[in-house]
């Protein structure tokens, strides 16, 4: 089933989590690294680089909120405290909220930069939503710059608790985003199934004929 459902994440939401999760943790990452050690000759190659895996992080992060909007969401277990639910929600919707705003602050930094960086890997120019203005340019690459380390305290924020719910609490929360809890269920209910299929097949004990 491709489709989430209460108990499960479906393959594709599994998918847009993985790729967009890995492709972002390496964007900060290459950001760091392109400021910082890049070789300032070829820092506008690297730049264009950042900028075009950047539109495409943007992309699916509205298809994985038009995905979210579309399925139900699976439900976190019925013991979970209320404030553990609100603290979930609350930072599920910072997660997105700020990848959306730096996606947006690198986009509005790349048309108001000279050059700017809308060409998409060579294959066409992505459409700017600024003009060309050196101070803004510096004020958005400043703004795109902080609240990326903003992202990246959400995002260890983030897998603290995936630590929390995997080893403390041991609820299989985690597990269902690489679809463990599926197979468990899965196996569980062909127990089950088996179970009563032997308990059919049996004859019946002497007090119950």
């Amino acid at each position: 089933m491709i489709r989430n459902t209460t108990a499960s994440w479906g393959p594709l939401a599994r998918a847009f989590h993985w790729v967009l999760g890995i492709t972002i943790i390496g964007m900060l990452a290459y950001g760091w690294w392109m400021n910082h050690l890049a070789a300032r000759p070829d820092r506008l190659f690297y730049r264009s680089i950042h900028a075009d895996i950047g539109y495409l992080v943007l992309l699916l992060t509205v298809l994985r909120l038009l995905g979210r909007g579309l399925n139900p969401t699976p439900e976190l277990p019925s013991e979970t405290p209320g404030w553990q639910r609100i603290a979930a929600r609350l930072s599920h919707v910072a997660l997105y909220a700020v990848t959306i705003l730096v996606a947006m602050l690198g986009w509005a930094h790349s048309g108001a930069h000279t050059p700017d960086y809308s060409s998409f890997f060579g294959l066409f120019h992505v459409p700017q939503i600024t003009s060309p203005d050196k101070a803004a340019a510096g004020a958005y690459e400043h703004r795109h710059i902080f609240f990326a380390y903003v992202l990246l305290a959400l995002i260890a924020l983030h897998l603290a608790a995936v630590a929390f719910h995997h080893f403390i609490k041991r609820d299989r929360v985690a597990a269902r985003m690489i679809g463990v809890g599926q197979i468990d269920h899965a196996a569980s209910g062909a127990r089950t199934l088996n179970s009563v299929g032997s308990r059919l097949g049996s004859p019946l004990p002497d007090g119950e004929r």
